[in-house]
């Protein structure tokens, strides 16, 4: 039954990142604006929002599996709908100053959900720690998009 837990947990980030994806992706013009240094090639971010996606699963997996606080489930759930309406924000709206200021409310929301998740177990949030560092890259991304192609 255990195995039953982590698969819903995985497939819901997993199949809500693919919908995301591909409701952005005819408006994806990544390749198209002048960018930071440090910006990757636009093929890896599905290749790490992937590995992220199921990280997260992984966690909350975790969590779930051991009577998951009802607090944590509403941060996990608020970050992971903050998470997704980013790329629609970014991409489909073309709003990359509102897009920037909504990703800083998705850091904080990881930072909290992070904690949250090390109180109940140790694993599930450090599992977690490179999504942060994903997400502050990602801040760091679109500042610099939104100066360089006003």
């Amino acid at each position: 039954m255990k195995y039953k837990i982590y698969l819903k947990s995985i497939l819901v980030p997993l199949i809500l990142g693919t919908l995301v994806g591909l409701i952005t992706a005819k408006s994806m013009d990544y390749n198209t604006l002048i960018k930071p240094i440090l910006s990757p090639p636009g093929i890896i971010f599905p290749i790490v929002w992937s590995i992220l996606y199921i990280l997260m699963g992984i966690s909350y997996g975790i969590l779930k599996e051991n009577n998951l606080d009802s607090n944590c489930q509403k941060i996990y759930y608020t970050q992971l709908i903050v998470n997704l309406l980013w790329s629609i924000i970014f991409f489909s709206l073309k709003l990359r100053f509102m897009a920037f200021l909504w990703i800083i409310l998705l850091d904080i929301l990881v930072i909290l959900m992070i904690r949250c998740f090390i109180k109940n177990n140790k694993v599930s949030g450090y599992l977690q720690i490179l999504y942060l560092v994903w997400v502050l890259f990602a801040t760091y991304l679109n500042l610099a998009i939104f100066i360089l192609n006003r």
